[in-house]
């Protein structure tokens, strides 16, 4: 028969086994008599079990619900007022009343039984436990021990639970056995109905940067900052890196003495190599930082635009892109700029075209002489609206030019943009443009027309795109529409049509 002393011991035994709290061991006694008493008085009854936390005393009670008419069906767990005064002289209708019961003789078998309700509980309650002590811990590096390997994939010991390592989170080429201790980044944790899982990974970017804060004091005490990361594991990563101290230099101290510092994480990334970038609030020279090892000539910026475009010498084109684009891709990852490679000759004749193209322009349509065509752009004037967008007295600083010259050239291409516009809106008011396409504020009259040519009419046309079927190099619009703006509109064309 089991006492009262070994209830408590049984307790004690597993709230110390599995880390579990004392009360709610005491909780899963408790349901676990209930049970046993169910079986005795009847599963249909509702019968508590209480258990004195000091001395093990169990007390069973019925609870029954105090009503004025019994209902046939509930009949188990109902006592009328009169009789429920008997056991409780302030009994009120509405109310419950607790009705003692004879103790239950719990025997060898009962006490059997009562265990594993016990350890049924207490298992739920740990996995809830191990689940809320991770939760808090995802985005840190985990250390453990390859417990076993299934079809690639690593069980990993972390003690107190396991990691799953999947095959493609971890470095190529790498391998582990069983026994081997591996770290790896804890990115995310799920909680299912067999337990929680917790995913590793060692392909991770941000398992290089906590790696750096692991190895270089200045990060971890906040003197140096990380602000982005780019990777491709096992082969290259870039690392973006700040100075919140100015007598630091950022990229000195993530090297260390003598390479020490990244050595370490290059050598717990299997040899990967790591471009460490000192960022700069000025566009071009931090995407030179990042364009790193090659060589760069000049960096044209775009306005209001996340395209740049590096030029650079032959001789560096092939060092700029990397191996199958790798050292562009990662730039342009780690930067957040879409990034256009050109050289230095492809460059100058591309110019030499943009030049070409705006004095015929001008001449053509503004019916100017083409010696002043060409020292309008060679001033900077590269379409006709940027002409009408300055003043006659910006225009009149171009060296050779008076008022009246000046002046002339403003009308002229003021009646252009003037005429064109009026020409354009009768198009798009004569086409079967829908009000829908018509409403989007990023789509001006040239973009809508060239739309309409395309036959990208309606709402429906504009949903059915892909981003780079409207901005992309080859596109419709090609790239006078930022990507993320584009994808925007296009995501919105979708869900409003969807929606419709």
């Amino acid at each position: 028969m089991l006492n009262n002393t070994e209830i408590l011991k049984v307790a004690e035994v597993v709230s110390q086994e599995k880390g579990i709290e004392m009360d709610i061991v005491m909780e899963a006694l408790e349901e676990s008599f209930e049970i046993i008493g169910k079986s005795k008085y009847g599963m249909e009854n509702n019968i508590k079990a209480s258990i004195d936390r000091f001395t093990g005393n169990i007390s069973m009670s019925h609870i029954k619900d105090v009503v004025e008419t019994i209902d046939p069906i509930l009949q188990s767990n109902q006592i009328l007022l009169d009789q429920a005064k008997k056991y409780d002289a302030n009994a009120e209708v509405g109310k419950q009343i607790t009705i003692p019961l004879p103790a239950v003789n719990f025997g060898r078998v009962t006490a059997n039984m009562a265990r594993q309700v016990i350890y049924s509980r207490v298992r739920e309650a740990e996995k809830k436990r191990q689940f809320n002590d991770f939760k808090d811990r995802v985005g840190e590096v985990l250390s453990g021990i390859v417990k076993r390997i299934e079809f690639g994939n690593i069980i990993v010991d972390l003690g107190k639970a396991e990691g799953f390592l999947r095959k493609d989170e971890l470095i190529p080429r790498e391998n582990f056995k069983t026994g081997d201790r591996i770290r790896a980044y804890f990115f995310d944790i799920k909680e299912e109905a067999k337990g929680h899982q917790i995913f590793l990974s060692r392909t991770h970017p941000q398992f290089m940067a906590k790696l750096f804060v692991q190895e270089v004091p200045e990060i971890y005490e906040g003197q140096i900052e990380i602000l982005s990361v780019a990777r491709d594991p096992g082969s290259r990563g870039k690392i973006t890196v700040r100075a919140n101290d100015k007598s630091i230099d950022p990229v000195g101290a993530c090297v260390g003495m003598r390479g020490s510092r990244v050595q370490a994480i290059v050598n717990e990334l299997q040899g990967e190599k790591i471009d460490i970038v000192s960022w700069n609030e000025v566009k071009s020279i931090y995407v030179q930082h990042a364009i790193s090892p090659a060589q760069v000539a000049k960096v044209n910026v775009f306005d209001n635009s996340n395209r740049v475009e590096i030029v650079l010498p032959e001789d560096q084109l092939s060092i700029a892109i990397g191996r199958r684009g790798q050292n562009v891709k990662l730039a342009s990852i780690l930067t957040g700029l879409e990034i256009d490679i050109l050289t230095e000759k492809e460059d100058a004749e591309r110019r030499q075209e943009e030049f070409k193209r705006i004095t015929t322009l001008f001449a053509e349509k503004l019916d100017l002489e083409d010696m002043i065509a060409q020292l309008l752009a060679v001033e900077g004037y590269n379409s006709i609206d940027k002409i009408t967008n300055a003043s006659v007295s910006d225009i009149e600083k171009i060296e050779g030019f008076d008022n009246e010259l000046a002046t002339e050239i403003y009308n002229r291409a003021a009646q252009y943009t003037a005429n064109e516009k009026a020409e354009l809106e009768k198009f798009i008011q004569e086409s079967s443009l829908d009000e829908y396409m018509k409403a989007i504020p990023e789509f001006d009259h040239k973009m809508l027309v060239t739309l309409i040519e395309n036959k990208i009419l309606t709402r429906q046309d504009l949903a059915d795109l892909a981003t780079d079927e409207l901005v992309g190099k080859e596109g419709i619009l090609q790239k006078r529409i930022e990507k993320s703006v584009a994808e925007k509109i296009i995501m919105d064309a979708r869900e409003i049509y969807l929606n419709s």
